[in-house]
């Protein structure tokens, strides 16, 4: 939200600069995220001076262009080329200088000193599209005679100068969303500190509101009070809908804002200044000459000002007229009754609509507006015919016209103020300083909370309704401090610890002890959103579309679901990383999942699992391309490396864990490790079908930890462990079987035969080809055998290797080669 200093000093009396200004904005919980500078012409005009034409000739090589020379002021004179028609001598005229920077829309020209046409020219005489006043483009700018020579154009066209304030406004503060709001914070704060320089603050009177005549009545109707608490508005005829005068335009573009016509402005100009959005309405486009806020049928079509039909929920909050909708209740205008050139009389709006109903409406069809910001945030429902006098007032001024009809204001049920009791020891105690009471009095006071009873040892306060923030006793503590000021509480030089006891193992200890270990590993940390796209679980097996947690209210189409699954995330950071020609990536994250289960449970909550992942990634080249290293791909050995690597500093020996292949929609090949029967890691590539959905060409390795089982069953670390003092043995054995066996099965049977002193199985060489049968292949297995109490002989260790083949033979019909 933008806020303007020029702007705000009409309503608070500002002796104060902008830097210390911004200061005390952030102080009193308006937070200033930036300054910037507004210029009412871009660039201030600097170089621009005014000239006279002191001679015009023809130009000897150009029949349009004249050689003219221009006194600025200065004591000598400038020699121009100029190709406007209207160049004469004794014109006052405006001059671009050499170094003169003009802006002209988009583009930016920078005056050089030259030759036009073999004459020299050093300067411009300027139109004015050249400096940006104006669109005309015909001639150049002819001033009145008694315009001084030598004067900067800047002080003659008055340029409007604004330092313009980027508020952080929290979802909390939407009474601080206008000028209003910020100047009743403001005059608080002074009011406190700064008493010599507070006059209070105010706002436009709007006494001098009165009827013209009642020839346009149109009737209201409120058919769903749930949604609209209060509606009001009167008809202006005869209006003239044009451009706005200066100082509007002025002001909306300080904040941001583009103007479009004097009565659309001036509506945007009143919900910035009060806080209260409003809308204008062709009362000849009104059919039936009546006003009904209703909700439609489900599966209504409308067309909004953007020119898009949408369908509308039963549930979206309708202004219609007698054969259909005009209007998305606080959020956006229809196409077809919208204020245009031709409207010359005006159905003008201001309401308070339930924030809920336009919350969901604004989600639902994904239209964020200034009204719904505000609307669903809360606005003021007392200051609705206010603001609807304050905007009658200034169309007349600008627009013209007559108020044509009394001010219909329907409001069935009044919102009450928010009732709260405070105690002077809770504030006192919240804050951790003692406030006089005179001071907390007056400051709730400044803020437009009435005490209605006072207290030995509280009050008892009326909060008015558009502080939708302040309900509780801890609300109003908040509000006291914040104006008495965070910045004058003392530090205590006390400190006050809690000793607590930390479960084991420490799940945040150990994620930082991983990130560390894949860090120095050469991976790059990802943090993602939780919220994805519900479209990515769509037909698949693995992770069910009816499995996914969806939100009700969702922030967009792409944040509408809970994760299952880390993948996508990482998938959409690839692909990000790919479009921007960083292919080599190595990434991790730590994240929480998310699934339903429709089973029947007493508990609801029970329906939902949430579980904690670490996900990995590798793609593209083994390590960048030079001189020294292959052009190599990242593998699957080498994913399964990082794998190990993250299970052993996690305490796992790999030996004792159980390899399992994998049968997923999500990896076209890979394996697990399980613990008790328990998977640990799943790995391998991702398959063709999950990388098609985001246009990646190139292989990607992922493997998913599923953290919370990690930690169950993570074993203890030894302090120690006593170096061996005996040799360790290898034997290798050429095992030639079935094509369909897989080395862990070789693996798993060695380990069964041997539990004592078979301390190592791996593999080194697998073969098939020539000389072997098609459907058969060589397995090279060395194993490791090892006593730490004593070396071993020759015949325990040729009986091991003998127990060892037979069991290969027997199980696996395995030859010995």
């Amino acid at each position: 939200m933008k806020i303007s200093y020029n702007w705000l000093k009409q309503y608070i009396d500002l002796d104060i600069n902008p830097n210390e200004l911004s200061v005390i904005l952030t102080d009193i919980g308006l937070e200033v995220e930036g300054m910037e500078e507004y210029e009412s012409i871009k660039g201030g005009m600097k170089g621009l001076i005014i000239g006279e034409v002191l001679t015009c000739e023809q130009h000897p090589n150009a029949d349009r262009l004249s050689v003219t020379t221009v006194n600025i002021g200065t004591g000598e004179t400038l020699p121009i080329v100029c190709g406007a028609p209207n160049v004469a001598v004794g014109q006052k005229v405006v001059i671009a200088s050499v170094g003169t920077m003009l802006y002209m829309g988009k583009d930016e020209v920078k005056i050089k000193k030259g030759k036009i046409r073999g004459e020299q020219s050093l300067g411009m005489i300027c139109a004015q599209d050249e400096i940006g006043i104006g669109t005309d483009h015909d001639g150049i700018i002819v001033l009145p005679e008694t315009v001084t020579v030598g004067m900067p154009a800047s002080d003659y066209f008055s340029i409007e100068k604004d330092i313009v304030f980027e508020i952080g406004l929290t979802p909390n503060r939407i009474d601080g969303a206008s000028h209003h709001g910020a100047a009743r914070d403001l005059a608080a704060f002074l009011k406190l500190h700064k008493p010599e320089i507070w006059t209070g603050w105010k706002r436009e009177s709007v006494d001098s509101f009165k009827v013209d005549n009642q020839s346009r009545t149109i009737g209201i109707e409120i058919e769903n009070t749930a949604a609209c608490h209060r509606y009001a508005g009167l008809t202006i005829s005869g209006i003239e809908v044009k451009e706005s005068p200066e100082w509007i335009q002025n002001k909306l573009k300080a904040i941001g804002l583009s103007p479009i016509n004097n009565i659309v402005d001036i509506t945007n100009f009143v919900l910035h200044e009060v806080g209260q959005p409003l809308h204008a309405f062709d009362a000849n486009q009104i059919v039936g000459n009546k006003v009904i806020v209703k909700t439609l049928s489900e599966g209504s079509e409308f067309v909004t000002l953007d020119e898009q039909t949408r369908k509308l929920s039963s549930e979206d909050l309708m202004i219609c007229n007698s054969e259909g909708g005009m209007c998305i209740a606080g959020v956006f205008g229809g196409l077809k009754s919208g204020v245009n050139a031709q409207t010359t009389s005006i159905f003008l709006e201001s309401a308070y609509f339930n924030p809920v109903y336009v919350r969901k409406t604004s989600k639902r069809h994904m239209l964020q507006t200034d009204a719904s910001f505000r609307f669903e945030r809360g606005t003021d429902p007392n200051i609705v015919p206010y603001a609807l006098k304050r905007a009658a007032l200034l169309i007349k001024e600008i627009a013209g016209g007559e108020i044509s009809s009394e001010i219909i204001d329907i409001y069935p049920e009044p919102v009450s103020d928010f009732r709260v009791e405070i105690s002077y020891k809770r504030v006192n105690s919240l804050i951790g300083k003692e406030i006089e009471k005179e001071t907390i009095q007056q400051i709730l006071e400044s803020l437009d909370i009435k005490i209605v009873e006072q207290k030995a040892e509280g009050l008892t306060l009326n909060v008015p309704p558009y502080r939708v923030d302040v309900q509780r006793e801890a609300d109003v503590v908040e509000e006291i401090l914040r104006i008495y000021g965070y910045n004058n509480i003392e530090i205590s030089e006390k400190v006050n610890s809690t000793l607590s006891y930390i479960q084991k193992p420490d799940s945040n200890q150990l994620r930082n002890t991983i990130s560390e270990l894949l860090s120095a590993n050469g991976f790059n940390e990802a943090m993602s959103n939780s919220l994805t796209k519900k479209d990515y679980y769509n037909d698949l097996k693995e992770f069910k579309a009816e499995n996914t947690v969806e939100i009700f209210n969702p922030l967009s189409i792409d944040l509408n679901a809970m994760r299952q699954t880390l993948l996508f995330n990482g998938l959409e950071a690839i692909i990000h990383n790919i479009n921007h020609k960083n292919l080599n990536l190595r990434l991790y994250e730590f994240g929480n999942c998310y699934s339903f289960t429709n089973k029947e449970t007493e508990n609801p909550i029970h329906k939902y699992n949430e579980s904690q992942h670490l996900a990995v990634f590798l793609s593209g080249k083994k390590e960048a391309a030079n001189w020294s290293n292959a052009d190599e791909n990242v593998s699957f050995y080498q994913l399964k490396a990082s794998v190990e690597k993250v299970l052993k500093r996690l305490n796992y020996s790999i030996e004792k864990l159980t390899e399992k292949e994998t049968d997923t929609e999500s990896l076209a090949y890979g394996m697990e490790y399980v613990y008790n029967n328990k998977p640990l890691v799943t790995f391998g590539s991702v398959s063709k079908l999950f990388l098609n959905k985001f246009d990646i060409a190139q292989e990607v390795f992922y493997a998913d930890f599923n953290w919370d089982i990690i930690l169950q069953k993570m074993p203890e670390a030894a302090l120690y462990q006593e170096i061996p003092k005996y040799p360790k043995v290898k034997r290798d054995l050429a095992l030639l079987v079935d094509k369909s066996v897989k080395f862990n099965q070789i693996k798993a049977i060695a380990y069964k035969a041997e539990r004592k002193l078979l301390k190592n199985v791996s593999i080194f060489d697998v073969y098939e080809g020539e000389n072997l049968a098609n459907d058969k292949k060589s397995y090279a297995v060395s194993f490791t055998l090892q006593d730490e109490h004593k070396t071993l002989k020759d015949k325990q260790i040729d009986k091991i290797m003998q127990n060892l083949i037979k069991n290969f033979m027997s199980q696996l019909d395995a030859q010995i080669r």
